[in-house]
């Protein structure tokens, strides 16, 4: 099985397959060639490893974003670590760790975009403690 395969199903199983087919086809219009090359390393060579598991590899990807700013792929991101078992205090937890090392602000802008993921998940504030 190629990189990308792997990827495509690896992708599917962490967000389903319309979420998936939705990311890759976005992913397709910005450019084939990127498609290709997100798909096979992102999901392909990483997403897939098993030294750790989806929920851990998306805590650990949700500090990082964070950290960096980047709100598109950190939408995609708390959408697996829900569907891999991450409570939304791991994710909160995750998001405080990356406020010590990357300031405050980076974390709290994290926040809209948690909230609207929340909601489009239909996990209200009482459930999520």
């Amino acid at each position: 099985m190629n990189d990308y395969t792997k990827g495509t199903e690896t992708l599917t199983r962490l967000v389903g397959p319309g979420r998936a087919e939705k990311i890759t086809a976005r992913f397709r219009e910005l450019s084939p060639a990127f498609e290709n090359e997100a798909i096979s390393v992102v999901f392909g060579r990483t997403w897939s490893r098993k030294a750790i598991d989806p929920k851990t590899r998306a805590l650990c990807s949700i500090g990082i974003l964070a950290a960096l700013g980047r709100h598109g792929a950190l939408r995609i991101v708390f959408g697996i670590a829900l569907s891999s078992g991450a409570t939304v205090e791991e994710i909160t937890e995750a998001l405080l760790q990356a406020a010590i090392y990357a300031g405050y602000p980076a974390a709290l802008d994290a926040l809209p975009v948690l909230q609207a993921v929340l909601e489009e998940k239909g996990i209200t504030q009482d459930a999520a403690g």
